[in-house]
């Protein structure tokens, strides 16, 4: 399963992006919060996504979609769950910050959720009815000192990687890593690698 690429950008026409890892053209589409930082990546330059792999027997031809951040490729994950979304629907759907959606959902803001793409108020429905209270993890600490840390940890590349592994290979949750990692930036704020990192959180939990 392929859950983050890294590599030079051949390819990018604002709907997705041909990434070469290793040697392989990776197609990938990319929904409109992902596409609106990644024009910032030109031709020729190092860039990395999270891989949300879908394949099904109806979909036997496996489709790449690509995040910038593990946060946004977690909401994808929970989003294609409500009846009638689909994984191209969900990606034509993204056009604002996950976040925005977020609060939409819990607030049950319905005008909000049908501005996206696709979304009519039978949908919206939907979605407020299978999402709503289902995003603890997107919670933010109220320790205004964790949330500056996390905020500067985020700058550096290997973080939301290993967030990632965390996540969906060491059984936390999302808001449980970001705890994890930012206890130890307090630690150790110079810490360069995401082998350091991780070898730094479970030394002393």
């Amino acid at each position: 399963m392929i859950g983050y690429l890294e590599g030079i950008v051949l390819k990018n026409d604002g709907e997705g992006v041909l990434l070469l890892v290793n040697g392989i053209g990776y197609e990938i589409f990319l929904p409109e919060i992902t596409s609106k930082s990644f024009k910032e990546n030109e031709i020729g330059e190092k860039a990395g996504l999270f891989i949300y792999y879908h394949q099904t027997e109806r979909q036997p031809v496996p489709v790449l979609i690509g995040f910038e951040n593990e946060k946004d490729k977690v909401f994808f994950k929970k989003f294609i769950s409500v009846e009638d979304i689909g994984v191209i629907k969900a990606v034509k759907a993204l056009t604002i910050p996950v976040e925005k959606i977020v609060n939409a959902i819990e607030t049950e803001d319905i005008k909000t959720l049908v501005s996206l793409k696709g979304i009519g108020k039978r949908t919206a429905g939907k979605i407020v009815a299978t999402l709503k209270g289902k995003f603890s993890d997107f919670e933010v600490s109220g320790d205004s000192l964790q949330s500056d840390l996390l905020e500067d940890s985020y700058k550096k590349d290997f973080v939301g990687s290993v967030i990632d592994v965390m996540v969906t290979q060491l059984g936390h949750n999302v808001k449980e890593a970001r705890q994890l990692i930012s206890d130890v930036f307090k630690r150790n704020p110079d810490i360069k690698s995401p082998e350091d990192l991780l070898t730094e959180v479970y030394k002393k939990n």
